[in-house]
């Protein structure tokens, strides 16, 4: 199944919830008989989940049992820079594909700290966070099917000063026409929304998206 075939997304939709309810039962229930029932509700769900998503129904039950208390997103910060009509992009060592810079927030630091963070490790670039753009749930748009489930917060930013440098994640940095993109790793970002953040920037308005 690809990301684009309804029945794939509605089996992840599925997968998804059923995995939340097992992890909130197994997070809250005293009784062993549930618990073990919960347990094995994991397993049903990583089973549906493992052809999606290309992982083995065994990894990613572990996975999934590693979780611990209420289900909750994850959360995603990148940072999108532009240099009139060039956008920064850096290639992940991963799956040798590009993306914004980014990753995982942090605790003990804002989104806009994280993602600050994030841009000088993985470019060497030293930027301002200007505000948010974007607040996505992932799973309404054209990613592939994946895991953890995940909001992606996306934030205008801008080059203060620095010198690119690449890191263990991160292979290449660089600039590139709007027009021109590279490959883009869509686990994290996708070219259609890209385009609605240059959309956004252009149109000069001061509202986030979200959803």
């Amino acid at each position: 199944m690809t990301e684009s075939n309804p029945k794939a997304r509605n089996l992840q939709a599925i997968a998804t919830e059923i995995q939340a309810i097992a992890q909130i039962g197994l997070a809250y229930s005293k009784d062993q008989f549930d618990l073990e029932r919960y347990q094995q509700l994991m397993r049903i769900a990583a089973e549906l989940f493992s052809p999606l998503c290309d992982l083995n129904s065994d990894h990613l039950s572990v996975e999934f049992l590693t979780e611990i208390g209420y289900s909750c997103p994850k959360i995603d910060v990148r940072a999108f820079i532009r240099k009139d009509d060039q956008l920064l992009l850096v290639k992940e060592t991963q799956d040798s594909k590009w993306s914004l810079p980014g990753g995982w927030a942090d605790v003990n630091m804002t989104p806009s700290e994280c993602v600050a963070k994030e841009v000088l490790e993985e470019t060497g670039l030293v930027c301002r966070v200007n505000r948010l753009l974007a607040l996505w749930d992932t799973a309404k748009h054209d990613h592939p099917p994946h895991w953890p489930y995940i909001y992606k917060c996306i934030f205008d930013c801008s080059v203060e000063e620095g010198e690119f440098c690449a890191s263990h994640e991160i292979s290449e940095v660089g600039f590139f026409p709007l027009a021109d993109l590279p490959p883009l790793s869509r686990y994290r970002i996708t070219a259609s929304q890209i385009e609605k953040l240059v959309k956004l920037q252009d149109s000069g308005s001061i509202y986030t998206v979200y959803d």
